[in-house]
């Protein structure tokens, strides 16, 4: 057998290595929703205008200032970030890097099981995880930190705050693809804690 193929059936047949890339792909891609989520319904909430008995009610506005934007509401949304000064082009091409990387290990898992793939995954989350924390910080300065600047310290270092998406993002990586004492690491002091209440 060809030492290329006999590599590749090696890689996708060992137990440990097939679930470990299934996991991580499936991490992958819900990072990746998490963070077209942040990047959509924040919008979205910051035109709402109340609620009804279908859920949220999104002003007219929304459609003219963001939807107008482009078809998808994702990349609408983006280029609204892109306006307001939020992300800059080089996060656009970020986005679109991390997308095609989604997509490969999606789209191509069993490639990815048996031969990997041909982009730095470690950096790829790293990227995603940025991406996230910068939108998430320019809301919160620019909306709860306006909104009400008396609730927070006159030297407050934004570099300091963990927005609760990233704190998610970064959790769900530690248990799922971090080493053992990581991986337990939240378990065991939720357990504990837990026991307490």
């Amino acid at each position: 057998m060809n030492e290329k193929v006999s590599a590749s059936w090696e890689r996708v047949l060992h137990p440990e290595t097939l679930k470990q890339n299934i996991i991580t792909a499936s991490i992958f891609s819900m990072a990746f929703e998490m963070l077209k989520s942040s990047i959509i319904e924040k919008i979205e909430g910051f035109f709402m205008q109340g609620f009804d008995e279908n859920g949220m009610i999104v002003s007219p506005n929304y459609k003219k200032k963001v939807l107008s934007l482009n078809k998808s509401s994702l990349y609408a949304s983006l280029k609204w970030l892109q306006n307001m000064g939020a992300i800059n082009d080089e996060d656009l091409k970020t986005f679109e890097h991390i997308k095609q990387c989604r997509n490969t290990l999606t789209h191509e898992m069993l490639k990815f099981a048996s031969e990997g793939v041909d982009f730095d995954l470690a950096e790829a989350f790293d990227q995603m995880v940025s991406l996230l924390r910068k939108v998430e910080i320019w809301w919160f300065e620019n909306l709860d930190m306006a909104i009400d600047p008396e609730a927070y310290p006159d030297d407050l270092d934004l570099d300091q705050v963990i927005p609760g998406p990233v704190w998610s993002l970064q959790m769900l990586l530690g248990v799922a693809l971090g080493p053992d004492e990581e991986a337990s690491k939240y378990y065991d002091h939720f357990v504990a804690n837990r026991e307490k209440t």
